[in-house]
């Protein structure tokens, strides 16, 4: 069990100096990028135009400033406490252990389930651009979630540097589709500017509620930086930065370039890359879904498996599977664990037809559980009335309203809470019977 450790310490010395060898700010921008950009750059440029029209831009330009404090409150707690166990660490220090608990298994199992969203839209827009058959969807998909998994075997360092190169050549495609778009845009497909009213406003706003979720990645690779409490702030930062610049271009040259085109089609980077005459739009196309696909999942399964060695630390999982959650350690078991649960949701996908909206909303659902306690535990943990304790209470009266916004999906992470309970009712029952209820030291977390 690892103890939940300030990265200062009392005489102000960086604690995170004594991992020189972790990761620096480069590949932490491009972690934290790959968890941001996501695979909205695939999709919602044209949805949110073809719902707001080209009031979209105020969608843009909201969300991203929602994004600030959520972001900043975790960067603080990830620079202050570097912790593989991430947001169920800070619950279990904060609000205890079956609420560490809970927030763990949302992670763990309903998170778990985009990673079958985000392998099978990579594999679906490769299809459509050099005309693969819609049966190599499934093999294609499959491949997407089998690569990150052997890189993450080496270790998050390693995939760190793989995913600078990926989230490069992501950014270097949205600087070639912009610009090869841009000539074509037309100031009157800015007019009218509210063609679908406020509530359509709204609608892209929930979309881009999608792209710009993932923050919480960090906290559980926290430990793997060389300088977190230097490194974790700056890289939130410029990421914050680059996806609302990016996301806002995007959506400048699909408003202007496609008009009321956008959102009619699956694949709007292809639509603006033949907008601006590129021949090369079908290649082009197909290399940011293989970037932006691995990228994400790269991630993911980085943080999966952290906080699966951290959970069995814990005695939340079999502890077999704690191997690996100290910093610099491979956890390779947990992240078998975490690859047999996505390729378990990848096979009901499978066999309902990748009807992908269920696994969206289970996604989505559980990420907005994992906020909603990881801001009160924010609150909690960080030294009051500083910018990070300030940034997590603005963030917690936004995640109530993303829970507002859930709706019905919170099924899935209500059930899993439960199960939580289950397991904390089950473990104190043998305590008793032991004579050692279960540890409630706050302190100690993992």
């Amino acid at each position: 069990m690892t103890a939940l450790r300030p990265a200062e310490g009392s005489d102000g010395a960086d604690l995170g100096t004594h991992a020189p060898s972790g990761l620096g700010l480069a590949q932490g921008i491009a972690l934290y990028l790959a968890s941001v950009l996501g695979t909205g750059l695939l999709v919602l440029p044209g949805l949110a135009a073809k719902t707001a029209g080209p009031a979209s831009l105020i969608a843009v330009g909201v969300i991203t400033l929602l994004a600030v404090p959520l972001a900043g409150a975790f960067a603080a707690l990830a620079a202050r406490h570097p912790d593989p166990g991430g947001v169920a660490s800070y619950a279990r220090r904060a609000l205890g252990p079956t609420a560490a608990r809970a927030t763990g298994y949302w992670f763990l199992f309903g998170v778990a389930a985009g990673g079958p969203v985000v392998s099978v839209l990579g594999a679906r827009y490769i299809a459509t651009a050099v005309g693969i058959d819609s049966a190599g969807i499934p093999w294609l998909a499959l491949g997407f979630l089998v690569v990150p998994f052997v890189a993450n075997l080496f270790g998050v360092r390693l995939t760190g540097w793989l995913q600078l190169v990926l989230t490069g050549l992501l950014l270097a495609i949205v600087v070639v589709v912009v610009a090869v778009a841009a000539p074509a845009v037309r100031p009157e497909s800015f007019t009218p500017f509210l063609p679908h009213g406020w509530g359509g406003v709204g609608t892209a706003i929930v979309m881009f509620v999608w792209a710009f979720a993932g923050w919480e990645v960090g906290t559980h690779i926290s430990g793997e930086f060389a300088r977190p409490r230097r490194t974790i702030p700056l890289a939130t930062a410029i990421t914050l930065v680059l996806a609302g610049g990016s996301y806002l271009a995007l959506q400048v040259v699909t408003v202007g370039a496609l008009g009321e085109r956008a959102g009619h089609g699956d694949v709007v980077l292809l639509d603006l890359a033949e907008a601006g005459g590129v021949r090369a739009a079908p290649t082009l196309i197909g290399v940011v879904s293989a970037v932006v696909a691995l990228g994400v999942l790269n991630v993911y399964l980085a943080a999966f498996g952290k906080l699966g060695a951290s959970l069995a630390s814990n005695g939340d999982l079999p502890r077999w599977f704690a191997k690996g959650a100290e910093s610099g350690a491979v956890p390779r078991r947990a992240l078998m664990l975490s690859m047999a649960l996505v390729l378990a949701y990848f096979a009901v996908t499978w066999a309902t037809g990748f009807d992908l909206q269920p696994f969206i909303l289970i996604h989505t659902a559980s990420m907005v559980a994992v906020y909603t306690i990881g801001m009160i535990a924010a609150i909690r943990i960080l030294p009051r009335r500083t910018p990070g304790w300030w940034m997590a209470v603005i963030a917690s009266v936004c995640t109530v309203g993303l829970l507002l916004l859930a709706g019905v999906a919170l099924v899935v992470p209500a059930a899993v809470a439960v199960i939580a309970l289950a397991v904390t009712v089950v473990r104190r029952a043998r305590g008793r019977r032991r004579g050692a209820p279960e540890n409630r030291d706050t302190a100690s977390i993992g």
